[in-house]
């Protein structure tokens, strides 16, 4: 799963549970009054009662055929049974209020009720609402219930499971999906995920060669691409995506592709290419959340942390996810105002709040803990949750989580071989260059530990607000850069 798995979607509206009154359409998000950010806070409470509530009910509802994909690509299910007239492009609220009336009308569709599936699955990740997941669930497995084996739902369940972060479980649904049908796009694109997310690379490679034989488009174009970037091949990253770019017609598919080429240019400490690609994304659809959060990134290492912090503002905003929020805590920390700290406590505090709603919506949030609490929490719990991660998928992140968990525990003698796992694909990122470099230099291996840090600051000097200071100040420490 590409980065910012965790984090790469199009913002939707949130789908109501019941419909809107007859003959009303709710209108998109651009066609509102505009009104105040809501406080991450209240954002978090509100999703806390959206789960007590889904805990105990669900109302049918589903999405047009022809919705956008995790990639952000527009798929057509292969199943019959859903009206013509559904498949038009306005706001997704629209439309899943047009498929409720449906769904009334004919109950035993399974294509809509596979549908309505993968749309909780989309507005889950595009909301940060895991609560969605129980519903998707349900759905999918009505729809598996009136027509087994049908590949839309099969294909549906592996999207939920990858997810959730079950990839195990999203690895056997996939094959199952692509047992009944070989170019099911969702289950292909979905299988590279869980093997990319298993740390299977090998495997991946394999899965991505082969599902660009079979249905080649953006939604495999970008997992081929990140694939490749695993191994370290940056040159042919940015080629497959630069040519994904350009057969993008779609405001979509557009905003996808360019924010992939903007975090790729800023993980290479590109950081003007970076925002470039970002405002593209961004004129293609003004409000998807990764380009949002993408350029305040690029924006903060290009040293222009005034709009950084507004523009992550505006994401955790709408978005309290884990990885902004650390963000915007890091740069209310460099920042340094009278008020600041206490702000970065608030948004590290979501983070937990945050994990337990993902949590008790059947999601492994394991690798955010350990991430987000090494530096800004529990460092006990950040290592519980690290080794938890490690035992189910040996990956690049996961090795880094794993040594900078204990490292930050004091255990580096130990934390040094999973540091080096982690570079060890040649996948290049300056945050685990920076966690080596810092175990390496615990450790007393200062030669080695001044190449690590030096090629973290080379690679991507404003990788985080917090760190890259660090690592400077421990890099002149030991003699300055190479």
């Amino acid at each position: 799963m590409a980065p910012g798995t965790n984090e790469d979607a199009h913002e939707k509206d949130r789908a109501d549970v019941t419909p809107p009154p007859e003959g009303e359409d709710r209108p998109d998000r651009t066609d509102r009054p505009k009104e105040s950010p809501e406080s991450p806070r209240a954002r978090m409470l509100r999703l806390g009662a959206c789960a007590v509530a889904i805990a105990v009910a669900m109302t049918a509802g589903a999405v047009v055929l022809g919705n956008k994909d995790d990639d952000g690509v527009r798929t057509v299910a292969s199943a019959p049974g859903v009206a013509p007239e559904l498949l038009g492009t306005g706001s997704l609220a629209s439309s899943i209020s047009a498929l409720q009336t449906h769904l009334k009308a004919q109950p035993k569709d399974y294509g809509g009720w596979s549908t309505l599936g993968v749309a909780y699955i989309e507005q889950a990740r595009t909301n940060g609402d895991p609560s969605r997941y129980p519903q998707a669930e349900r759905a999918l497995d009505r729809s598996l219930k009136l027509k087994p084996d049908n590949d839309p739902a099969l294909a549906g369940r592996s999207a939920l499971a990858a997810a959730r972060h079950d990839f195990p479980d999203a690895l056997r649904y996939a094959d199952k999906a692509l047992d009944e049908n070989a170019y099911n796009e969702r289950a292909l694109s979905t299988r590279i995920d869980a093997l990319v997310e298993l740390g299977r690379y090998k495997e991946a490679s394999k899965a991505a060669d082969q599902a660009d034989a079979r249905r080649p488009g953006i939604p495999v174009f970008t997992r081929y691409a990140y694939v490749r970037e695993l191994r370290g091949d940056v040159t042919t990253t940015r080629r497959v995506l630069k040519q994904a770019l350009s057969s993008a017609s779609t405001p979509g598919d557009i905003a996808y592709v360019a924010t992939a080429l903007g975090q790729l240019a800023w993980r290479e400490g590109e950081y003007r290419t970076a925002l470039t690609y970002f405002e593209q994304a961004l004129r293609a659809d003004k409000v998807y959340l990764p380009a949002l959060e993408g350029r305040a990134r690029a924006q903060a290492a290009n040293g222009d942390s005034k709009s950084a912090i507004t523009g992550m503002e505006d994401v955790v905003a709408r978005f309290p996810l884990p990885g902004p929020l650390v963000v915007l805590g890091e740069l209310y920390e460099a920042r340094g105002g009278e008020q600041d700290k206490a702000k970065a406590r608030a948004q590290y505090a979501l983070v937990n709040a945050w994990t337990a709603l993902a949590r008790a919506n059947g999601v492994n949030a394991d690798l955010d803990t350990a991430l987000a609490a090494a530096d800004h929490g529990d460092r006990k719990a950040a290592l519980r949750a690290a080794r938890a991660e490690w035992e189910r998928r040996e990956t690049v992140h996961t090795a880094d989580a794993l040594a900078w968990a204990l490292h930050v525990n004091g255990r580096d003698e130990e934390a040094l071989p999973y540091a080096r796992r982690a570079t060890a694909t040649g996948y290049r990122d300056a945050t685990f260059l920076y966690h080596r470099g810092m175990i390496e230099q615990a450790t007393g291996n200062k030669k080695v530990a001044r190449g690590s840090l030096s090629a973290a600051l080379k690679l991507n000097p404003g990788f985080s607000p917090v760190g890259a200071k660090l690592a400077e100040k421990t890099l002149t420490a030991l003699g300055g850069a190479e």
